[in-house]
């Protein structure tokens, strides 16, 4: 009987987990995509990942990069991007990055995505902070 139920838990536990790893991992596609479109400052694509909430906000590609270029320099440009802590909850994954800007500070980005009818994952936010500021 302990045995069967164990399974059981087992089985919800590690049935689970792939979903959330792909969730992770597509998200984590969709803002390295981002990234690499601010690189080759491609507004067309960069704006492409923002949710519609973000494109009400920024009507168009140009706006959201004029935007992103003067309110995000760490994120527009950078000498390093790299994924850290990832958390899901339902729909939505929030995904912290570790960056180094192009002058060598460093920074914490907190993206947010959230999973969009079409089954694909839209930036709804990002937060930046310098490195070892409190929240």
């Amino acid at each position: 009987m302990r045995i069967a139920a164990l399974l059981v838990i087992l089985t919800i536990v590690f049935g689970t987990a792939p979903a959330f790893a792909d969730d992770v991992t597509a998200a984590q596609g969709v803002i390295r995509a981002q990234e690499q479109a601010f690189t080759h400052d491609d507004a067309a694509g960069a704006y492409s990942h923002a949710a519609p909430a973000i494109r009400e906000i920024f009507p168009a590609p140009d706006i959201f990069m004029s935007m992103v270029q003067n309110g995000y320099p760490p994120v527009y440009r950078h000498k390093s991007f790299e994924f850290g802590e990832s958390k899901t909850e339902g729909n939505r994954v929030a995904q912290r990055v570790h960056i180094v800007d192009a002058n060598g500070e460093a920074w914490e980005a907190l993206y947010t995505l959230e999973l969009q009818p079409d089954g694909s994952y839209k930036i709804t936010g990002c937060s930046l902070l310098k490195a070892g500021q409190a929240v």
